[in-house]
């Protein structure tokens, strides 16, 4: 996971130069949360870091997991998530923008000030809710 996380601020790394004046870029990344290489902190810090004018890339994490509990998205703590796995892909996700609150609550999400592009366990008609929310081109701005 940390290989992906660098390979992607990599990319965004020589994107955001090119387009300073844009909405920044948001990374989505699902996985099963354990990371077989390094990481995946200082490489999400890194990926975090860039920016554009507009402000910082967002990093949304889906942690799918075998474990039998009912889906978690947008959460504002950790204090619900299961294991350190997912307490760290929480500790990595980005707060949500304004915007994308607004966006997700009018998808009926509870949220507060302080919900995480974060999702544990979400089953296919809540991982496509997630993703909408982080890709929709209407909640630019």
């Amino acid at each position: 996971m940390g290989r992906a996380l660098a390979m992607a601020a990599s990319l965004l790394e020589i994107w955001v130069a090119k387009h300073r004046n844009s909405y920044p870029p948001i990374v989505i990344n699902i996985t099963d949360g354990e990371a077989t290489d390094s990481g995946p902190v200082p490489q999400a810090t890194a990926l975090t870091d860039l920016g554009t004018e507009d402000g910082k890339v967002l990093l949304f994490n889906c942690h799918i997991s075998s474990q039998l509990t009912a889906p978690i998205v947008f959460p504002e703590n950790d204090a619900s998530l299961p294991d350190e796995f997912s307490r760290v892909l929480y500790s990595v996700s980005s707060l949500l923008p304004t915007s994308l609150r607004e966006l997700a609550r009018s998808e009926n999400f509870t949220l507060g000030p302080t919900s995480r592009g974060f999702a544990f366990n979400a089953d296919l008609v809540e991982l496509i809710r997630f993703l909408d929310i982080g890709t929709r081109a209407s909640n630019l701005r």
